[in-house]
């Protein structure tokens, strides 16, 4: 691993150290890791967002998202639309409009629950199911392209190193 390359955020964080300068509280190596993983979320984002826009007809990577925490969250191929906002991070009224969405296209059902008729059940439908594993691959792809300058190793390191801040913050 290159230590001695230098990168845009090292020049932020030069910016800050020279301004903070008689200032303890200021943590360079905390403020350049965060910008860095930050910078990290954005590229993959970004990266999601413009696959997305050059894809096929009306399937918009929220309508992905939500697939996607339909089939990867706690309850997996089945949740209430409450548990899809949750495990989404959207309101309740985002993931009704989401649903809707994905019950047009044919790629969820609602249906009530048989053990308690007040609550609703989403489903993915065979057709949800395949699109979702059609572009589950792809973003994997978009995610091993953004760390493929880490060796096997190193990605080992970053996750030990990753999971015991995630673990002291209780997460």
């Amino acid at each position: 691993m290159e230590d001695s390359v230098e990168d845009g955020v090292d020049q932020h964080v030069a910016r800050w150290a020279a301004f903070w300068r008689d200032e303890p509280a200021f943590a360079p190596e905390v403020e350049g890791a965060l910008v860095r993983m930050k910078q990290l979320l954005r590229w993959i984002e970004r990266a999601d967002a413009a696959e997305f826009a050059r894809g096929e007809g009306d399937f918009t990577l929220q309508d992905y998202k939500t697939l996607h925490v339909l089939m990867v969250q706690p309850w997996p191929t089945e949740a209430t639309p409450a548990q899809l906002a949750e495990a989404a991070n959207v309101t309740r009224a985002a993931m009704t409009s989401r649903l809707d969405r994905l019950e047009t296209a044919g790629l969820v059902t609602r249906a009530i629950d048989a053990g308690d008729r007040r609550r609703v059940l989403i489903r993915p439908t065979p057709q949800g199911r395949e699109m979702w594993n059609r572009y589950i691959f792809e973003g994997m792809a978009r995610d091993q392209a953004a760390l493929e300058a880490l060796s096997p190793e190193e990605l080992t390191q970053l996750n030990a190193m990753l999971r015991k801040i995630l673990v002291s913050l209780g997460e």
